[in-house]
């Protein structure tokens, strides 16, 4: 493998990508998949399933939540920085359903320093917006490959 400094911006992303999902165990237990990943963004997909759905039948917030979490995970650590969540949020538009097929779709709007904002919509595959969630991240001192 290539040093980190040799790669270019989308074979970084890549490597860091596929180091973060060896390990990743919470979204792989919950049938997400990456779709995409490039420098600042990421899409995941997720199908909802019974497990999933709260006491009105929809999906449960948290797990919208989860989806929208990890796609900004993978968006914000294409750098070869590990970062972390700062702070997130999430507004709930419409309902998620079972069998829906969801994708979560990560973009950088700012990146300055230690810090960087992400903006993550998820969708239903019609294209309906069921949430919009913006994470908050903070760099730390680790890196995934050398340098």
């Amino acid at each position: 493998m290539k040093a980190a400094t040799e790669m270019t911006a989308q074979e970084l992303a890549e490597a860091c990508a596929r180091i973060m999902w060896e390990d990743d165990n919470a979204s792989q237990a919950l049938g997400m998949e990456l779709v995409r990943i490039a420098p600042g963004e990421a899409d995941m997909r997720m199908i909802v399933t019974k497990a999933m759905t709260n006491g009105h039948g929809n999906m449960h917030g948290g797990y919208l939540f989860t989806l929208a979490d990890s796609a900004f995970a993978f968006a914000c650590n294409t750098y070869n920085q590990v970062t972390v969540a700062q702070h997130c949020s999430i507004t709930y538009v419409k309902p998620g359903a079972l069998a829906d097929v969801l994708t979560a779709r990560a973009r950088e709007v700012s990146r300055q320093g230690r810090s960087g904002i992400y903006d993550i919509s998820l969708t239903r595959e019609d294209g309906t917006v069921i949430a919009e969630f913006r994470g908050h991240s903070r760099t730390i001192d680790r890196t995934f490959l050398d340098e």
